[in-house]
């Protein structure tokens, strides 16, 4: 049946049956982690625990990397030929592509998004997403160097080797396949660290992985926490890079960690503090109010990218709110499992509070809470928060300063455009940000006065696999999507060869 029209009963049939993997996957099959220890993972839609998963620590670490280093030195993967290579990441795609309905399930209940986006949008995009650098493997070439008549320089790109990714919680199977597809297009073994929070859908992956003829050790994937797992594999000497999408504070971690062990190269994307800046003389008020709601109360908030400043046109910004606040309104909270909720549930207990705690901050600090603030639907055993909205906000308070990662807008605004430049760079993250105006020249110049790693002209969030993602400042410094992102996997080789 086509998850368009699944019912809210047929999906709460759906979850009752459901058969979930909780282990590890290293070198090939589930196993446990070696101490025997589990942690509870707990849905965030009702509070109950849906499985007992695996805690691996170093040990299992150690594990899932000598797996990987043997797969990649076996030349299994590593050496096979591109035209094999994409045949069979094209059937990985077909794979996740043939269960759909199953991993959007689980994403729905491990992190609360509502079931629609996470089988209409988060899904289909994985499948695209690892489709797409399956049919890059053998249409990216290397290079020869303008040499002189003596001499011939191949410039070769070669795969890193082991690579670690440690992914978020918000989107837990995209920002992994954000990872998996460039990772395994050029060859290299890979060791996956899902969020503690969200990690079912990674373990039942790996699975599909050797179902489409991945070879074993090539994906490997370890759930555990981030200070025992990923300070693991952080630190580990024969891992050769880390990729790792989550909070700057983290982040500066694994900078860390790579310092203190063999220099691996590490990509981050930091997360940001996106302004969405709308000028008076926008195209139309109506569609930049409209992306304004969804690019904040979207997947509750939880998105790197969410453009939690509105920064606003003096003088259109009682229009621009009003229509914010009406689609708010529709937008309340509601079972995750139901086709028609917009907004589900945060990802669990603590992340609720945070945002809480972000909002009696605000109002406290004398912004004006103009919409939601509330936790709701309590009796339901889950963790829910009202869309919110404070108007009045000054770019130095902490609510327009810090990821709050939650569905929390601040409202600041403008007289001219160089004001507007300045609150939204006028920040540590640089992840994304959008201007809406008529004025081609004002877009082409804001575009490039703002320090971001994407700018939407008249839009929020666009972009397809074919452009890069990631940031400027404490946004971080890698980049997901493209053919670039195929760079952080590999390493260039120069072979000179004198002629006579």
């Amino acid at each position: 049946m086509s998850s368009a029209v699944v019912s809210i009963h047929d999906w709460k049939g759906r979850a009752e049956a459901l058969d979930i993997r909780h282990q590890a996957f290293i070198d090939g099959r589930y196993v446990d982690a070696v101490s025997g220890k589990t942690f509870d993972d707990v849905s965030p839609v009702d509070g109950r625990v849906l499985a007992k998963v695996a805690a691996c620590d170093a040990e299992d670490v150690d594990r899932a990397v000598a797996a990987a280093r043997r797969s990649f030195e076996s030349g299994s993967w590593s050496r096979m030929g591109p035209a094999k290579r994409k045949r069979i990441l094209q059937r990985f795609a077909e794979r996740i592509r043939d269960h759909a309905d199953e991993l959007a399930l689980l994403e729905t209940l491990d992190m609360g998004k509502p079931i629609r986006d996470a089988a209409s949008i988060d899904i289909p995009a994985v499948v695209d997403c690892i489709a797409w650098y399956a049919e890059a493997i053998d249409k990216v070439y290397d290079e020869v160097a303008p040499t002189s008549q003596s001499a011939l320089a191949l410039i070769c790109r070669e795969p890193l080797g082991v690579v670690g990714a440690v992914v978020p919680w918000n989107f837990p199977l995209l920002m992994a396949a954000w990872k998996i597809g460039p990772a395994l297009a050029t060859g290299n073994s890979m060791v996956l660290k899902p969020a503690e929070q969200s990690p079912l859908t990674a373990i039942r992956v790996a699975e599909l992985a050797l179902e489409a003829d991945i070879p074993e050790g090539v994906l490997n994937v370890v759930p555990g926490l981030g200070e025992t797992a990923g300070r693991a594999l952080g630190l580990h000497m024969d891992v050769d890079g880390i990729a790792f999408t989550g909070s700057a504070e983290v982040g500066k971690y694994f900078l860390e960690y790579s310092g203190q062990s063999n220099m691996k190269q590490v990509n981050l994307e930091c997360g940001g503090k996106t302004p969405n800046i709308i000028m008076a003389d926008a195209p139309d008020l109506a569609v930049a109010s409209k992306a304004a709601a969804f690019g904040i109360f979207f997947n509750q908030g939880e998105v790197c990218n969410a453009g939690s400043r509105l920064v606003v046109h003096n003088s259109v910004k009682d229009a621009v709110l009003e229509k914010i606040m009406e689609i708010g309104h529709s937008m309340q909270p509601g079972d995750p499992l139901d086709p028609d909720t917009l907004m589900g549930a945060m990802v669990d207990e603590s992340q609720t509070k945070r945002v809480l705690g972000y909002i009696e901050e605000g109002k406290g600090c004398g912004a004006e809470l103009k919409m939601g603030g509330k936790r709701v639907r309590e009796e339901s055993g889950g963790c829910y928060i009202e869309p919110t909205i404070f108007d009045k906000v000054d770019n130095e308070m902490k609510i327009a300063r810090e990821e709050i990662f939650g569905p929390v807008l601040s409202v600041l605004t403008f007289d001219d455009i160089d004001e507007a430049v300045r609150i939204g760079n006028d920040s540590m993250y640089g992840l994304a940000a959008a201007i809406w105006t008529r004025d081609l020249n004002v877009a082409h110049r804001t575009a490039r006065a703002l320090r971001a790693g994407s700018v939407w002209v008249n839009c929020f969030d666009g972009g397809d696999m074919t452009t890069p993602f990631g940031g400027y400042k404490q946004s971080g410094f890698g980049r997901d999507k493209s053919l670039h992102a195929m760079d952080k996997y590999t390493q260039l080789k120069t072979t000179w060869i004198q002629l006579d």
